[in-house]
């Protein structure tokens, strides 16, 4: 099943007015994922910095999270929830200003906090988590206002994937953005607080809505039909309520509800990869851009193996520790999940959307496959092997081993990214039928 809008009535006034929305739609789409693109380029930059400027692994997590998947998000999600029920376009006027609000919301708080300036970090920071905030609440209306109109089946698991992931970002950037404010209750408590943050925002918010997004997604780039049974559910089920159980027993400081949340969220990563299996047996057979399919669904399938493997680490910690201070480890978890999970589903999901959706006609779509399908094997081998150098060099504080990886990963996801971007401006060469078919 196809993610893309249906078809536009045959002529008349409604017909060009349906045929513009989508064409503006599809654009918005493409634009906020180049956003999130240079989010990326930007995190991979922030790695050469001085350990003292960036951090430690704070700010390029925080540029690639806060920054491109969030970026990515807020661009997608409203186009699929549109898509997928059948529904008219949010209007673009607003999901501009989302989008202006979730990266600019993102560059004032790692630009405030990454500053060294303490005037920045108490006034910068803030604002930016502010106008963050303020992104997911418009992000949240883009996504749901729309469906009240659809015509097509709307997808239940997907649409509670999406709701929990937006609830779980809107309290986890609360609490950093109240941090950053200075807010003493909330900086007298961070300790306790800061792996509520962090398992909201990572596992609850992003993971949740990246694998939700697969529930769809993962289907269409392999060519076979939405399932939507047990693992699905599962899937959901688990990576829904597992941070939120973990986020109660941090607030809580009760070991038996973290480790309970834990466990859920162990199932609901083991549920996704039991999901992406079964749909791998049914996959369809391609006769041509072999690379570019090679990509896509690689990307995809190997990004849900490091997404587990966070979440094995992630998890265990919890089992392990309870609630103690080191249940919480940031440069543990932080390739598994940034880079091998996050990077790589936008990575491939991107490549999939550019031909699939984005601005352009049959032949630049054609032109995009054979493009991002370049040294696709190649590609997918660095980034691996790029993340589990730094899978194991962070942890241990090993500089070969970070140097080393964040070349090799780093080197993949610009070699990825200026690929998406020349797969962009191919699309500008092409007249685009959509527009064509709102200007008649």
């Amino acid at each position: 099943m196809s993610v893309s809008p249906p078809l536009p009535p045959a002529g008349g006034a409604a017909g060009r007015r349906a045929a513009r929305g989508r064409a503006t739609d599809r654009r918005i789409t493409a634009a906020g994922l180049v956003v999130a693109g240079l989010f990326l380029a930007a995190a991979v930059a922030a790695m050469l910095l001085p350990v003292e400027v960036r951090h430690g692994a704070w700010l390029p997590l925080h540029l690639a999270l806060a920054g491109a998947a969030t970026t990515a998000i807020g661009a997608a999600l409203p186009y699929f929830t549109s898509a997928l029920a059948a529904a008219p376009p949010a209007d673009p006027r607003l999901r501009v200003v989302v989008l202006v609000l979730l990266a600019g919301g993102a560059l004032g708080i790692t630009g405030g906090v990454a500053s060294g300036s303490w005037m920045a970090a108490a006034s910068l920071a803030p604002i930016g988590g502010a106008g963050f905030v303020a992104g997911i609440g418009g992000l949240a209306w883009a996504a749901f206002a729309p469906l009240r109109g659809g015509l097509g089946r709307r997808r239940p698991l997907v649409l509670a994937a999406y709701a929990i992931a937006l609830a779980d970002v809107a309290a986890g950037a609360t609490l950093a953005t109240l941090y950053v404010g200075g807010y003493e209750p909330v900086l007298a408590a961070w300790d306790r607080l800061l792996p509520v943050h962090a398992w909201l925002n990572l596992y609850g918010f992003v993971s949740l809505a990246v694998a939700g997004t697969l529930v769809h997604l993962f289907p269409t780039v392999l060519g076979t039909r939405i399932r939507g049974g047990r693992a699905a559910a599962g899937l959901v089920a688990g990576l829904g309520l597992g941070p939120p159980l973990v986020a109660g027993g941090f607030l809580l400081a009760s070991d038996l509800l973290a480790r309970l949340g834990a466990l859920v969220e162990l199932g609901g990563a083991a549920a996704l990869l039991v999901e992406l299996v079964a749909v791998g047996r049914s996959r369809g057979r391609w006769t041509s851009d072999a690379g570019w399919h090679r990509l896509t669904g690689g990307s995809l399938t190997l990004a849900a193996g490091w997404f587990a493997v966070g979440v094995a680490i992630g998890a265990g910690r919890i089992l392990a520790f309870g609630t103690a201070p080191g249940a919480w480890s940031l440069v543990a978890v932080a390739a598994p999940l940034a880079v091998g999970w996050i990077a790589q589903a936008i990575l491939g999901a991107w490549s999939h959307l550019a031909p699939a959706i984005g601005p352009g006609g049959p032949e630049a779509h054609a032109g995009q496959r054979a493009l991002l399908g370049r040294l696709s094997a190649l590609r997918l081998a660095a980034l691996q092997a790029g993340t589990g150098l730094l899978a194991v060099g962070l942890p241990l504080g090993s500089l070969p081993l970070t140097l080393g990886g964040g070349i090799v990963a780093g080197a993949a996801v610009l070699a990825s990214l200026g690929l998406l971007l020349g797969a962009v401006r191919l699309a500008g060469t092409f007249p685009d039928p959509a527009a064509v078919a709102g200007r008649g």
